[in-house]
């Protein structure tokens, strides 16, 4: 290519949105790119996590030709289909689900029907249960437990790459569905389409899955669930996320004019961060990324440049997630008003487990498999760090898991009597709830026994050619780890949240935290504090024994985080578990409140900062 030639790729942008960033997302998001998002290239409705493909099988399994969400075609881009078309941009969605066949006829119907006829192309191979006898006689092992392929299979999935989504492109597609795919495919595959990418060049792959990666979640990136809440301006008008992507990789994430939300650093940061667990190995199928180096800069009001991510060789392996069918499940609510409620609602809820058990013994029904009732409004997720007693409005919930449907359903029944049998001021909440439990099992598959195909407008499949060899080393990562400051300097202290943003979220029965510094000059106080003995006594709590949970640290230099994985410690996970914060959203604000030694000097300056951005109440 000439020198020209060069200068031109090296100063395109492709401008990506963000309409959806789950399968119940607002539908404010695509219209809000439509009208105020300026000239985009794509849009992507990213819909998949491991909850909504155990519920898709549910569904299915109810409905035989269901499998994927009418959501898409019902609220998302069927309201906005002939703009999207008529303006020439492309969707990419993994809305497919369990059948993304299914999900591309929906969308050709509501297409016919304004007189438009897309080309659709529909990306497949990730679905595994056809060959679920063949995955079996392989004995994979479970990632952590090393257990094997459970009985009672409703889903099992590989996550496909983004090769797949650019060769479709190339053929010409305007909508591209798929089923179970890496969240950030849906906007990397547009940027090796676009920008002429090699399975090679990993850097640029690297940077085009940080930029899917800030994008899959919505609003979450433009200031949707930031640590700094009062900062954002109008949540009624949430932003949602666009990313200006250049040819080397790096990008601008930015919202469409005059939308609320907020683009910052912080905000950027704590979205690259999120549910990410190695920031020197974030492994997807098309590359190793290494975030440790990503540098994160505000270049103009609500416009933050990310660059500095590199890559490495992919590993020669899928990753696929399983559902499976483990018993059911019951959970029952009901409030509790006036005096002492916290102390009276926590006597209900033994005194209804004590109930059931008691009734599970004269029908000859096993013991419950697990249960736990938490009185929230007391602060019952605090454990041992409760600070306040004197709540008179609470709730109590109560989940149990029973292996028999008849077993779960007492917990439902029974909940209902608690108005006329226990104590005054309670009240139930609405009808009880008993489902099948779709537990997750997850394992690696060699890229070689997931043969991927595409189709084009209903013709016949044809195979994607994948590269499956793999390279990633482990050991020739660096490990970077900030200094650590002499706890003898430190004769002050101050909460984690006057020095830093802070965001958490579930990976299967574990958590991270990342832990971004608002200011560089508190990374050696924060180093110290946050070790990884202090982080498991922190959040002993969270397992199921009480002891303390296993932990690593991840430090990244180039935006200033520490990044905290606690492990068993969520009573199953999204799935399966029975606590009330099964995603982990709340982690992060739990250890906001953790002290930090520093010195007097730096504290004062913190709490200088804290309340010149209006936040001295947080130490208050």
């Amino acid at each position: 290519m000439s020198e020209a030639g060069h200068r031109t790729m090296s100063d395109r942008i492709i401008r990506i949105g963000s309409g959806a960033g789950f399968v119940n997302d607002s539908a404010l998001g695509i219209a809000q790119l439509l009208s105020g998002g300026g000239d985009l290239d794509y849009v992507i409705f990213e819909y998949l996590a491991e909850g909504i493909m155990a519920w898709l099988a549910a569904d299915e399994e109810r409905e035989p030709g269901s499998g994927f969400s009418p959501h898409l075609v019902d609220i998302h881009l069927g309201p906005h289909l002939a703009t999207i078309l008529d303006r020439g941009i492309k969707v990419i969605t993994n809305a497919g689900g369990l059948n993304p066949h299914g999900q591309a006829a929906a969308i050709r119907r509501a297409a016919q029907a304004i007189g438009q006829y897309p080309r659709i192309a529909v990306v497949t191979g990730d679905d595994l249960r056809p060959r679920i006898d063949e995955i079996r006689a392989l004995d994979p092992r479970e990632f952590y437990s090393g257990k094997p392929l459970p009985d009672d299979i409703t889903s099992i999935n590989a996550y496909l790459g983004a090769f797949p989504i650019a060769h479709a492109l190339a053929r010409g597609a305007n909508i591209v569905v798929t089923g179970r795919n890496v969240d950030s495919a849906l906007t990397l595959g547009p940027l090796i389409h676009e920008f002429g990418w090699s399975a090679e060049d990993y850097d640029a792959l690297a940077g085009g899955t940080a930029a899917g990666h800030l994008l899959e979640c919505g609003a979450q990136a433009t200031g949707g669930t930031f640590t700094d809440w009062r900062q954002v301006p109008d949540w009624a008008t949430p932003g949602y996320p666009i990313a200006e992507c250049r040819a080397d990789g790096g990008f601008v994430l930015t919202k469409p004019a005059g939308s609320g939300g907020l683009v910052s650093v912080g905000t950027v940061s704590e979205q690259l961060i999120y549910e990410v667990q190695d920031v020197e190995a974030y492994l997807v199928p098309d590359v190793a990324c290494d975030f440790s180096t990503a540098i994160v800069r505000q270049v103009s009001p609500d416009r933050v440049d990310v660059s500095g991510i590199g890559g490495r060789a992919p590993t020669a392996s899928y990753k696929v997630a399983a559902t499976f069918k483990d018993g059911w499940r019951a959970t029952a609510l009901f409030a509790v008003t006036g005096f002492d409620a916290a102390e009276r609602a926590a006597h209900m809820g033994d005194a209804l487990v004590r109930r059931c058990r008691l009734m599970l013994r004269d029908r000859n029904l096993a013991d419950f498999a697990d249960i736990r009732v938490d009185v929230l409004g007391s602060e019952a997720s605090l454990a041992g760090r409760t600070t306040r007693h004197d709540s008179r409005e609470v709730v109590c919930r109560i989940v149990a898991r029973h292996a028999d449907r008849a077993g779960a359903e007492l917990i439902a029944d029974e909940g209902r009597s608690v108005m006329t049998t226990m104590a005054q001021g309670s009240t139930g909440l609405g009808p009880a709830t008993v489902a099948p439990v779709l537990a997750l099992y997850s394992f690696l598959l060699d890229k070689a026994k997931v043969p991927i195909s595409l189709s084009i407008d209903n013709g016949a499949p044809t195979p994607v050619p994948i590269t499956s060899g793999g390279g990633f080393d482990s050991a020739t990562l660096a490990r970077p780890r900030f200094p650590a400051a002499d706890p003898d300097t430190c004769d002050d202290t101050l909460p984690l949240i006057a020095l830093a943003w802070a965001r958490s979220g579930d990976k299967a029965d574990m958590f991270n935290i990342g832990v971004i510094a608002r200011d560089p000059v508190y990374l050696p106080y924060l180093s110290a504090a946050l070790t990884e003995h202090r982080i498991a006594d922190w959040f002993s709590h969270t397992t199921s024994n009480g002891q303390p949970p296993r932990v690593e640290r991840y430090d990244a230099p180039g935006f200033h985080c520490i990044n905290l994985i606690v492990f068993d410690a969520l009573g199953g996970g999204q799935t399966s578990g029975m606590r009330f914060d099964p995603n982990a959203k709340g982690m992060g604000q739990q250890l906001l409140a953790i002290d930090i030694p520093l010195p007097a000097a730096l504290a004062d300056r913190a709490r200088r900062a804290m309340g010149s951005a209006g936040h001295v109440h947080l130490l208050s």
